[in-house]
């Protein structure tokens, strides 16, 4: 049996737009550094920053609300329960920030932070740099 060449050629064009598709959304899409002491890794991961902090929920949750006002955000909305709070801000430039505090275990609190809807590294580093501080 013969195999045609253009459907051989075709198929070697979808796959190498294949390949070049997921290299293209792979890449600059996952950044990982060390976390300071007491910290777990920070993980920067499609527009999102993640870390664990080894600190009570409540502590986190006061930590955040202290950094919001210190950086001068406008507080947009807060919802809060025992297990996880979610903080809406504002920045000057009108780009929402997203802060979600998660209670792992009694010394163990996950911090996720979006900047707009892609994200912003710098920003959201500073944001949990400012939390950190304030624990």
């Amino acid at each position: 049996m013969k195999t045609n060449p253009r459907f051989l050629s075709l198929c070697r064009i979808l796959t190498l737009l294949g390949l070049c598709s997921a290299v293209a959304f792979s890449s600059g899409c996952v950044a990982v550094a060390a976390g300071a002491a007491g910290a777990g890794a920070v993980a920067y991961v499609r527009g999102e920053l993640r870390v664990s902090l080894a600190n009570d929920y409540d502590s986190v949750v006061r930590a955040s609300n202290r950094a919001v006002d210190q950086l001068q955000f406008a507080k947009i909305s807060e919802r809060k329960d025992a297990l996880s709070d979610e903080i809406e801000v504002r920045t000057a430039r009108d780009k929402k920030i997203t802060i979600l505090l998660t209670k792992e275990a009694d010394k163990l609190t996950r911090v996720q932070i979006r900047v707009g809807l892609l994200g912003d590294e710098q920003v959201s580093m500073a944001v949990l740099d400012k939390i950190k501080a304030n624990l």
